[in-house]
């Protein structure tokens, strides 16, 4: 055996003794290469005072599941309609759609769901993997928590609490009368 790696001598321990690396091994991600955040630098990075980042979505890829969502939605009623006109047809009653028909239809739907917003869902219903749209949700939610709290948008609360920079602008305030 070389370099003191694995077994002394394989004798009765039923391998050949030949050592081989664990592929299924995982390493631990860290704050580095893969990571889905970018490292934090800075002398205090672990300084709680600091402003917490909120990760932006990518508007393209919400948007284009926005759009995913509505031909799904027309490829669903365009089946349903083809097999409507297939029962149609062995029953031998009423009118058959065209293909020209079930085209209009199809796109009537296609563009009053585009015109008309769908409603976000709601944050639990989300998959693990759909990191554009928990983001959003978490950037609304914290817009909506911003508001009640009376936090401005640069981070400064509101009138609600009276901070350090408050209390020396009144000081100063007094100073001058």
């Amino acid at each position: 055996m070389s370099s003191n790696v694995g077994l002394s001598t394989p004798r009765g321990s039923g391998t050949s003794g030949y050592v081989q690396r664990n592929y299924a091994f995982m390493k631990p991600r860290n704050a580095g290469y893969g990571a889905p955040y970018p490292p934090v630098s800075g002398a205090n990075a672990n300084d709680s005072t600091r402003a917490f980042k909120q990760r932006q979505p990518d508007k393209q890829i919400l948007e284009h599941d926005r759009r995913r969502a509505v031909e799904v939605k027309v490829m669903e009623e365009r089946e349903r309609l083809e097999e409507e006109n297939e029962r149609i047809e062995e029953e031998g009653k009423g009118k058959v759609l065209s293909e020209e028909e079930i085209e209009e239809r199809c796109e009537a739907l296609r563009a009053r769901d585009r015109e008309r917003d769908l409603p976000p869902r709601e944050r639990r219903q989300f998959k693990s993997y759909q990191v554009h749209e928990l983001a959003e949700a978490k950037i609304e939610e914290s817009e909506r928590l911003r508001k009640a709290l009376g936090i401005r948008e640069n981070g400064e609360t509101g009138e609600i609490s009276s901070g350090r920079k408050d209390f020396e602008a009144r000081k100063r305030d007094r100073e001058r009368y």
